[in-house]
């Protein structure tokens, strides 16, 4: 597993939490509740509902934060309890995922992954064809590109075999693949 500097002061911040320290809990939660909320949006397609499913997470996070042995396993173990959260939420409701207002709805932060994907294609197209991805496929996509988690991280985080994830990655390359290969006038753009 690849540890950036970034990877490395969230480890640092956990133990501190872990501690006792209320100062690192909150800067932990200042980084980490804008991507588990926009897990949560890509999972439920709602807003609101992934604001509760985000809010009930960091509840859950926070009673369970001194349990958590490994600081280097936080990514995976957050998003699992949102993940969960969400999947309350649909039982709860009975909500549709409607996949084009969860990617319409998706908060914009500086995030470098979210905008160096961006910016190394029409964005446009990208969001279109990312937005047309089962809900599944989308959160896989996200948490592997934009999250920067392994396959064994999604695969936690997700409460699915790593094979699932491997080919939810593939479908979902090949749908984007396809999708961003047709121009606007029904040709290929690599013609």
């Amino acid at each position: 597993m690849r540890r950036d500097a970034a990877r490395v002061f969230d480890e640092y911040l956990v133990a501190a939490a872990r501690a006792g320290d209320r100062a690192a809990f909150d800067r932990l939660a200042a980084r980490w509740a804008p991507r588990l909320y926009r897990h949560a949006c890509r999972l439920l397609g709602d807003a609101e509902a992934a604001e509760d499913a985000a809010q009930e997470g960091w509840a859950d996070i926070a009673r369970g934060l001194s349990r958590l042995e490994d600081a280097a396993l936080f990514p995976a173990w957050a998003l699992r309890i949102v993940t969960r959260r969400c999947a309350d939420g649909i039982r709860r409701g009975g909500r549709e995922r409607r996949a084009w207002e969860a990617l319409a709805r998706e908060p914009e932060s500086p995030d470098r992954g979210a905008h160096a994907i961006e910016a190394r294609a029409d964005g446009a197209p990208l969001v279109r064809a990312l937005a047309a991805l089962p809900a599944e496929q989308r959160a896989t996509v996200a948490l592997f590109y934009l999250e920067d988690l392994s396959v064994a991280e999604i695969a936690a985080a997700l409460a699915v075999p790593a094979g699932t994830v491997k080919t939810r990655l593939m479908h979902a390359r090949r749908k984007l693949r396809d999708a961003l290969e047709v121009c606007p006038e029904g040709g290929k753009y690599n013609d």
